[in-house]
């Protein structure tokens, strides 16, 4: 079994302005339950990881805060409402210097407890100093990037942003983790996470969305 090691730090929008490009991909379902559910499937995967000592929410979401933290994360307020990487920042800042720092992304439903512990398992203890990202599916994106302790996170997520860590100086970890790779941002990306198998909170949605559609 792994040693839980890592902090993983997970940002997680306000409600209502998470995940755009989704809306109306399930007609049946308001847009902030599925947002929540992307969120609390990610969290329950993140949790049962044996790697991971701890999990961060970095949030201003009052339902999204406290439905995360009843989960078994801890809750940082995100005063620098300043987006993504700076949510990164401040989380991995909450972590503390000493804290072996994994950001992670708040839209894997398909994600499996095992194949993020082979990841974080598969970043080497050396050469020191040196960050480790994760590319998405289509190799564009990036869902993981962690950090040895004392190294700033320096996270670069956005458009483009696995050739923006490269750049960086942080090296790609290769590895075959489809579900961690899965991030959903549009309603084929959410099909596709449905083919992996979702989490129970994002499957429950779809099973809802589809008896609600008409014969």
């Amino acid at each position: 079994m792994a040693e839980p090691t890592w902090t993983v730090v997970v940002p997680v929008k306000r409600l209502p302005a998470a995940k755009s490009r989704l809306r109306g991909a399930l007609p049946a379902v308001p847009h902030e339950e599925l947002a929540l559910a992307l969120a609390a499937d990610t969290v329950r995967a993140v949790l049962a990881s044996p790697a991971v000592v701890e999990l961060l929410v970095v949030t201003d979401d009052t339902r999204a805060a406290a439905e995360l933290a009843a989960a078994g994360a801890r809750i940082v307020p995100d005063p620098p409402d300043a987006g993504l990487n700076a949510a990164f920042r401040h989380g991995a800042a909450a972590a503390g210097r000493h804290a072996r720092v994994a950001g992670l992304t708040a839209d894997l439903p398909a994600l499996r407890p095992a194949e993020l512990t082979a990841a974080l398992a598969a970043i080497p203890a050396g050469p020191p100093g040196v960050r480790r990202f994760v590319a998405d599916a289509p190799g564009g994106g990036t869902v993981l990037l962690a950090a040895p302790a004392g190294v700033p996170l320096e996270p670069r997520f956005g458009v483009a942003s696995a050739a923006a860590h490269a750049a960086s100086g942080a090296l790609p970890l290769a590895g075959d983790w489809p579900s961690l790779r899965r991030d959903v941002d549009t309603a084929d990306d959410l099909a596709a996470a449905a083919r992996l198998g979702l989490g129970p909170r994002t499957a429950a949605l779809l099973g809802a969305d589809a008896a609600a559609a008409p014969a």
